[in-house]
């Protein structure tokens, strides 16, 4: 019998009892998203550096070993989470879309989760650090929606015994770069990390600027790991810690070349810890699930019924079935259109490509501006990148890619031809299609007006806050435009 098999009697009982209970002594519900932030925390086996607070999160909880976002940039994954709805769905899938005069409005059934548990009685609040504030912090929903499913950016307010919901976002990764960070991480944390010390994935090169860069992001990863700390003794010293249940997540990969806004394991791949009353110490769990699979989770642990529409699954539920396979879906990033499906069982995977003449690293004003992007130009430039570390920098892409993660964990060595693999490949060929067909992925689509009236706002914005920036902007909504005349 395995271990999930075993915990099922035991987790029924419990949200049979958390069920019937009055709202006052349902548990409370954190969410912990963290920006930009790969699984480079020492229970997920980074080395480097140690994070003792969420490794005990690990320790005396539940950790998801093979867990992915839907989206691997931040507006889409919490458009998708936030509604327990894969973004394709619902018509977030672009990144910062529906800000412009044309605006993207949900279906009408689909509630946000804050109000299914605002209406059991729960008190709602959107924190951006573990202390609170009178402000709602980060949302970035790409649709319309109604700021009053939040009460507060804090769980005080709350009454007497009144559960709360809380989603507290972590600025996590992107406090790398920021004014005198190596200075405010050895104020409050004693040191930084070495950048000698760095262990750099093969298909970055090893260099002081990639090293340096790395070795601030793990600094920022000990930065989160404190702010986790800061929680828990709240918790505790509230005397609430006993009655709570937390989720901890990241919005996506590490925001780097191969990163953020790629399906591959360094854009996808995410933690997923649960720690909470009833949930057996030391559970790992490594089948495939996704982000969204925490609305469903969160909504069983409270009690509150979970609407047939939503696609996200309870993971804690008697009888769950795990997935056979995970979707990834990247769609227009910023100015930047191009559509990319990931498909995972957690052994291999597979990516489509739909813009194969297109390069891998297309413009991009917010990636090309930082300074590893940079770096890694100038490398290639002077002939200095291998065969492994030109693979992002590759003028075109395969249509298809296909991994196998076991031997090859870092997806350098491309299956699609190799005969020995061709079940494989069309069976996860047959995982996309369905997968499309059955949730009714809109990113074929193409976006017309709504492109424009994006980049309208987003070239005003620019303007008055980043005007060096202005006319790249627009050059690479130029060079989008002229692409796709072409049918590139």
């Amino acid at each position: 019998m395995s271990l999930l098999s075993r915990l099922f009697p035991v987790l029924f009982a419990l949200l049979i009892s958390v069920a019937s209970l009055p709202a006052a002594e349902r548990p409370n519900i954190v969410w912990i998203v963290i920006e930009d932030m790969s699984a480079h925390f020492s229970c997920y086996g980074e080395t480097t550096i140690q994070t003792p607070n969420i490794d005990k999160l690990a320790a005396t909880g539940v950790k998801f070993t093979n867990a992915y976002v839907t989206a691997p940039v931040c507006s889409t994954c919490r458009s998708a989470l936030i509604t327990g709805m894969y973004q394709t769905s619902i018509g977030a899938h672009h990144h910062r879309s529906g800000r412009g005069e044309m605006k993207i409005n949900l279906p009408s059934h689909v509630k946000l989760i804050p109000e299914y548990f605002q209406n059991a009685g729960y008190w709602t609040c959107n924190m951006g650090t573990p202390h609170g504030s009178p402000k709602i912090a980060k949302t970035d929903y790409n649709f319309e929606w109604d700021p009053s499913v939040y009460d507060s950016g804090d769980w005080s307010g709350r009454k007497r015994g009144q559960p709360f919901f809380a989603q507290i976002q972590l600025h996590g990764g992107k406090f790398r770069g920021g004014k005198n960070w190596s200075k405010r991480v050895t104020e409050k944390l004693g040191s930084v990390t070495d950048p000698a010390d760095v262990n750099l994935p093969p298909y970055y090169p090893d260099d002081e600027v990639i090293r340096d860069d790395w070795a601030a992001y793990l600094d920022t990863v000990r930065w989160t790991d404190h702010e986790v700390g800061e929680l828990v003794a709240r918790l505790e010293k509230e005397n609430i810690r006993d009655n709570t249940v937390i989720f901890l997540i990241t919005d996506h990969g590490i925001s780097h070349a191969r990163g953020k806004q790629f399906c591959y394991q360094e854009g996808m791949h995410i933690p997923l810890i649960v720690n909470g009353p009833g949930l057996r110490p030391g559970t790992i769990r490594d089948d495939v699930v996704v982000h969204i699979d925490m609305a469903a989770s969160s909504m069983a642990m409270a009690g509150i019924e979970i609407p047939d529409y939503l696609q996200s699954k309870d993971l804690l539920a008697e009888d769950y079935e795990p997935r056979d396979y995970v979707v990834c879906a990247r769609d227009r990033c910023d100015e930047t259109v191009d559509r990319i499906r990931g498909v995972t069982n957690g052994r291999f995977k597979y990516i489509r490509n739909f813009y194969p003449d297109r390069p891998y690293l297309q413009p991009n004003a917010y990636k090309d501006g930082k300074e590893i992007l940079i770096r890694l130009k100038e490398l290639k430039a002077a002939g200095k990148l291998d065969k492994y570390q030109m693979l992002q920098m590759a003028e075109s892409r395969p249509p298809e890619e296909l991994y196998d993660m076991q031997t090859d964990p870092w997806e350098l060595n491309n299956l699609v031809h190799d005969p020995y693999y061709s079940d494989m490949l069309r069976r996860m060929r047959g995982n996309l299609h369905e997968w499309i067909e059955k949730t009714g992925d809109l990113g074929a689509q193409p976006e017309g007006a709504m492109y424009d009236s994006d980049m309208a706002v987003y070239l005003n914005t620019i303007k008055k806050r980043r005007p060096e920036r202005f006319e790249i902007i627009q050059r690479n909504i130029e060079q989008m435009k002229k692409w796709e005349a072409e049918g590139k």
